[in-house]
C-alpha cells in the first residue's frame, strides 16, 4: 500500500497541472482577498480593522477549495482521459487499493491547497492593514484555527474530488459539474431552501475556515434563518460525502471494463 501511495504522490509531483492549479489558487485567492479588503467599510461591509471585517478577508478561500476539489478530480478521472488506467490496473489488479491510495494522495495535496490559499488571503489582509496603519483585530489563536479549518476543508474536498472522478470518469464533465455546483447550484439550492444551505458540501467547507455563510467567496449566500454547522459536524459532512462517493464508485464504475 505504501508503494501505491508513493507512486500516486510521484505522479502529482511530476504533473504540471498540479502546479498550475496551485498557482491559480494563490492568484485568484489573492485577487478576491484584495477586492474584499479594498471594499471593507463601504456599503454594508464591515471595516477592515474590525474582527468581522478582517475575518471576511482572511476566510475568502472559495477558489482554493474549488481548485482543491478539481485537483482531486484530475487525479482519478485523468487516468481515463490519458488512457493510463489500463496500465495502472494491470500493475495493481486490486482497484480498491488504488482508489484508497489516490484518496490519501489527494488529501495530502489538498492540505497544500489549504495552506497556500489561506496564506494568500492572510498576506493580502495584513498588507492592507499595514497600509492603513490599523492593528490586527484577531487573536493568533483565531487565525490559526481558521487556517486549520481551511486546510481540513481543502483536504476533504480533494478527497471528494477523487471519489467523484472515479465515479464519473469523464474529466471534463466532472470538472464542469464541480465548478457549476460550487458557483451556482449551492447558491440556488440554499436560496430556495434556506435550512439546507449549511449542509451543502462546498459551503460547509468554507465555514470550516471560519467564513460566515456566504463569506467564502461564492456558494450559499446565507440568510438570517440559517446558521453554519459546528466545526465537527461540517467536517463529518464532507468526510461522509467523500466516503459515500468512494463506496459507490467502488461498487459500480470501479468494477467496469476500461478497455
Amino acid at each position: 500500500m505504501t508503494r501505491l501511495i508513493q507512486a500516486e504522490l510521484l505522479k502529482l509531483r511530476t504533473t504540471r497541472l498540479s502546479y498550475g492549479l496551485l498557482a491559480a489558487s494563490i492568484g485568484l485567492t489573492a485577487v478576491l482577498a484584495a477586492v474584499r479588503a479594498g471594499t471593507a467599510g463601504s456599503g454594508n461591509a464591515e471595516p477592515l480593522d474590525t474582527a468581522a471585517g478582517f475575518t471576511r478577508v482572511l476566510t475568502v478561500i472559495g477558489f482554493a477549495l474549488l481548485l482543491a476539489a478539481i485537483f482531486g478530480l484530475t487525479i482519478s478521472s485523468g487516468e481515463f482521459r490519458h488512457n493510463t488506467a489500463t496500465n495502472t490496473y494491470l500493475a495493481t489488479p486490486n482497484r480498491t487499493r488504488i482508489l484508497v491510495a489516490k484518496l490519501i494522495a489527494a488529501t495530502t495535496g489538498g492540505v497544500i491547497f489549504g495552506v497556500v490559499g489561506f496564506a494568500a488571503s492572510t498576506s493580502v489582509g495584513f498588507a492592507f492593514l499595514a497600509s492603513h496603519g490599523d492593528a490586527n483585530p484577531l487573536t493568533a489563536s483565531t487565525i490559526l484555527g481558521d487556517a486549520a479549518g481551511a486546510i481540513l476543508g481543502a483536504a476533504l474536498l480533494a478527497a471528494v474530488g477523487v471519489a467523484l472522478g472515479t465515479l464519473v470518469r469523464s474529466q471534463l464533465g466532472a470538472v464542469v459539474g464541480a465548478f457549476l455546483w460550487a458557483t451556482f447550484a449551492e447558491a440556488i439550492l440554499g436560496g430556495v431552501f434556506n435550512s439546507l444551505g449549511p449542509y451543502l458540501p462546498f459551503t460547509a467547507a468554507t465555514t470550516l475556515a471560519g467564513a460566515p455563510l456566504g463569506g467564502g467567496g461564492f456558494g450559499y449566500s446565507g440568510s438570517p434563518s440559517a446558521t453554519a454547522l459546528p466545526f465537527p459536524a461540517a467536517a463529518a459532512l464532507d468526510a461522509g460525502i467523500a466516503l459515500l462517493l468512494a463506496l459507490l464508485a467502488a461498487r459500480t464504475t470501479l468494477r467496469r471494463d476500461i478497455t
